[in-house]
């Protein structure tokens, strides 16, 4: 980000603005999130997938499945972060205890979008006060309740949004060129796997290293969160159609 040398000042604290109106923090912590591993996410007709980029560093030594973008927050939602994990670590651990004190309050799941402002208004408050910083990651909150199935990104600066299909993280800009055109309502869950994974690997610079991402769906048909083994993924990797190509049968 080019600064002039007027406004260097602006950006030592969180509750200055600058005169053209910018919280230079926010604009950082935007660019953690640029900076981040790639996710993406896919509204089908009984849920949403959401898949991320591992980015296993040293992957002759490190194990996968320690390296975790996607997380369970309920058994009917989910997230898949980027930007810095630390911090993402600390929105999914209030998210969960949001959720659980919905179950004790009222005895019922919490709804999708109920959790996200929570989550944003959390956010919101580490943009407002001085002392603190924003959180350098935006999550992609993806779930079901009794008014349909939602996906949902939040950003650093407490903003969020609902799409049919979306991406965050680095490189998002071919993801969601991808997910653009070929995006159709009324996805069966194999044919939102396999958009979002497609999709996923045009935002990769070595699509070799697709089959190493993280998969999971939040289906209310089939129990809801689940997340994909190793080999499940590896199959749903096979099936993807070559550039322009159509996907492959199931039976292939």
């Amino acid at each position: 980000m080019e600064m002039q040398p007027g406004q260097m000042a602006y950006d030592r604290a969180i509750t200055v603005f600058s005169p053209d109106g910018r919280l230079f923090q926010v604009e950082y912590a935007r660019e953690a999130v640029r900076r981040g591993a790639t996710t993406a996410g896919v509204v089908y007709e009984d849920g949403v997938v959401l898949v991320a980029d591992r980015r296993i560093p040293n992957a002759k030594l490190a194990e996968p499945a320690s390296l975790e973008k996607v997380h369970s927050i309920d058994e009917h939602v989910g997230c898949a972060t980027a930007g810095l994990v630390a911090d993402a670590r600390v929105l999914v651990d209030f998210a969960r205890l949001q959720a659980q004190l919905n179950r004790v309050t009222y005895a019922e799941p919490i709804a999708v979008e109920l959790l996200v402002r929570k989550i944003c208004d959390y956010k919101q408050q580490y943009t407002q006060y001085g002392g603190v910083r924003p959180f350098g990651t935006a999550l992609l909150v993806g779930g079901y309740d009794d008014s349909g199935v939602h996906l949902f990104e939040t950003e650093p600066s407490g903003s969020l949004n609902s799409f049919k299909a979306t991406s965050t993280g680095g490189n998002k800009g071919p993801v969601m060129e991808l997910l653009e055109q070929k995006y159709k309502e009324g996805l069966d869950r194999d044919a939102g796997i396999l958009l979002a994974l497609e999709g996923l690997r045009a935002g990769l610079e070595d699509a070799s290293t697709l089959s190493q991402a993280e998969v999971c769906t939040i289906d209310r048909g089939a129990g809801g969160l689940r997340r994909l083994v190793a080999e499940e993924t590896q199959k749903y990797v096979a099936r993807l159609p070559s550039a322009g190509g159509p996907a492959r049968s199931s039976r292939s």
